[in-house]
């Protein structure tokens, strides 16, 4: 009985197979029923709001501690790309038109979604689609009876090229309103743009997968010299995929079963051939571990901003350059033959050579072996299973550019481990586990060869244990860790060190009404971001509901 509880709650924390939104923060004032504003300027504060001895029938709207997106000075436009109330799975449907006034080409493009909902609801997903780029996804909080705000920014610069020509727009963020969910979720989405220089780094094209949704046919331009496919991979829609870093062999007796385990890896592919391959990030949605008390007002990382997987696909650009459409696909390794619950919906991003019309080139080297993937199940009065997997690819390529044969050459390799234990009826469920995902990308021969390096970690320790007399705890500690530097002619170029650690500590009554719960919790989050450009180190502290901490300064 306590088992189904847990798997319940666990089950019902996202119904929606579907994609998710976009970056940013939101930054509130210390009373609990205040609308949150987004963070535009460093500061230091601690609430002076006592606590209450439990949670009540509101909350601290919701914030995250990431920094905001910054914005340049002058002569700026908006837009308002959608504004609509989901109660269903029916997409909102509008239309685009460029703004007037600021040209055709701008110095940044900056989304924001402002949100309310009311009542009761569980976490929901979400995407935005313009011309059929996806430029958003993101994950709802679960309201207060009285009701809440958020927000979410992204910086969407990087589509500027989908933003020049009037588009279709298609939101979703599905939803179930009935007499037990109440909460009607209403957003409203505006893009503003900067008139000025454009970014350097900003794409020429935005490109989708034609042949429909769920399409694999790519054509790119024939004087492409940098392609970099970008990929909104989320495991979701009900089911244990939701959770697919708890699922355990066939023999173990557990809930959510998957053939080989825990282990999952995001792979490309090219005409049939690999060539990229990543972790997914083990995003926590806001009802996540089967306890929304820890979410109602920090969200675990990128829960709100749900960022993309990008491969550098550069090394098959000779082969892409060819005129003739080339099929694209995305698998995601470890799921179960017929198995749902994986989205992944694919953007790829185009440089081109303005100084030729065709650059042509080939695949110089290709080395994949087979990804390893190994679980040990252990019975016993506490069950244990401990996985291992990895993986490894190493791509090069070259094109003949209008400025000489340039080389690219991509290794990336991947790891995860992981242990997790419980006891009969899942009455105590834990996991300890991290994945590694490492990266280079080395070009040469567009002046001095240059070499990224980055270094990805995603940590998840915790427990959730229902004890005897049906009060539900969960302790849990969430990573997300990126270290990355460029070197060139064997100095450093520029780097940038990312450490986001979220911290939860929830306890409520299971299986009564909403205001028997007697539900207690404290959650944290600091979120560190170091580099070439500056630093940034914030860090959040709610108790009950309320904001007890905000502090912010290098």
């Amino acid at each position: 009985m306590r088992s189904r509880i847990i798997m319940s709650m666990l089950t019902g924390a996202i119904l929606l197979a579907s994609t998710v939104l976009g970056s940013g923060t939101a930054r509130a004032d210390t009373s609990p029923s205040s609308p949150s504003q987004p963070s535009l300027s460093p500061s230091s504060a601690s609430a002076s709001v006592e606590p209450p001895a439990e949670f009540g029938t509101d909350w601290h709207d919701p914030l995250t501690a990431a920094p905001p997106v910054t914005r340049p000075h002058g002569k700026s436009c908006q837009v308002t790309l959608a504004e609509a109330q989901f109660r269903d799975f029916t997409p909102y449907r509008g239309s685009y038109t460029p703004p007037d006034g600021c040209g055709d080409r701008w110095s940044k493009v900056v989304l924001r979604l402002d949100g309310e909902v009311q009542g009761r609801q569980f976490d929901r997903l979400g995407y935005l689609h313009v011309g059929g780029v996806e430029i958003l996804r993101t994950s709802t909080p679960e309201p207060s009876p009285d009701g809440i705000e958020w927000s979410v920014e992204k910086d969407v610069t990087r589509y500027a090229d989908t933003f020049r020509s009037a588009r279709e727009v298609e939101m979703l963020i599905g939803n179930v309103v009935d007499d037990t969910y109440t909460g009607v979720i209403s957003v409203k989405v505006t893009l503003t743009f900067y008139e000025g220089k454009p970014a350097a780094a900003a794409p020429d094209r935005v490109l989708t997968l034609s042949d429909g949704p769920g399409g694999t046919t790519l054509t790119t331009p024939r004087n492409s010299e940098r392609v970099i496919a970008e990929v909104y991979a989320t495991g979701s829609g009900g089911g244990c995929e939701e959770y697919w870093y708890l699922t355990v062999p066939a023999a173990a007796p557990y809930s959510c079963r998957s053939d080989d385990g825990p282990y999952r890896e995001v792979q490309v592919s090219v005409d049939g051939q690999l060539a990229g391959i990543a972790v997914p990030f083990p995003t926590v949605w806001t009802g996540g571990w089967s306890n929304p008390f820890l979410w109602y007002v920090i969200p675990g990382p990128r829960a709100f901003d749900v960022k993309p997987i990008e491969y550098d696909l550069t090394p098959f650009a000779g082969i892409l350059n060819d005129g003739r459409p080339h099929r694209v696909e995305v698998s995601v390794v470890g799921v179960s033959e017929g198995q749902s619950g994986w989205s992944a919906p694919v953007n790829v991003l185009v440089w081109r050579d303005p100084g030729k019309s065709v650059v042509e080139g080939g695949l110089l080297t290709h080395a994949a072996g087979e990804p390893t993937d190994s679980t040990t199940y252990t019975p016993g009065t506490e069950h244990r299973v401990e996985a291992e997997g990895g993986h490894r690819l190493a791509v090069a390529g070259y094109l003949d550019t209008s400025h000489g044969r340039v080389r690219t050459s991509v290794t990336r390799a991947l790891a995860n481990t992981s242990a997790h234990r419980w006891t009969d009826g899942e009455t105590v469920d834990g996991l300890d586990a991290s994945w590694t995902d490492d990266e280079s990308v080395t070009v040469d021969g567009r002046g001095p060869a240059r070499t990224t390096r980055t270094h990805r970690t995603y940590t998840m320790n915790g427990t959730t244990t229902l004890g005897a007399d049906d009060r539900l705890r969960t302790v849990l500690t969430l990573g997300d860790r990126a270290d990355s530097v460029t070197t060139g002619n064997g100095r450093r170029v520029s780097w940038s060190r990312l450490d986001d650690t979220y911290t939860g500590d929830a306890t409520f009554t299971v299986g009564v009404p909403r205001d028997q719960r007697h539900a207690v919790g404290t959650t944290s989050e600091r979120y560190r971001l170091y580099g070439s450009n500056g630093c940034h180190d914030r860090r959040l502290t709610t108790v009950q509901g309320v904001l007890t901490e905000d502090h912010e300064g290098c």
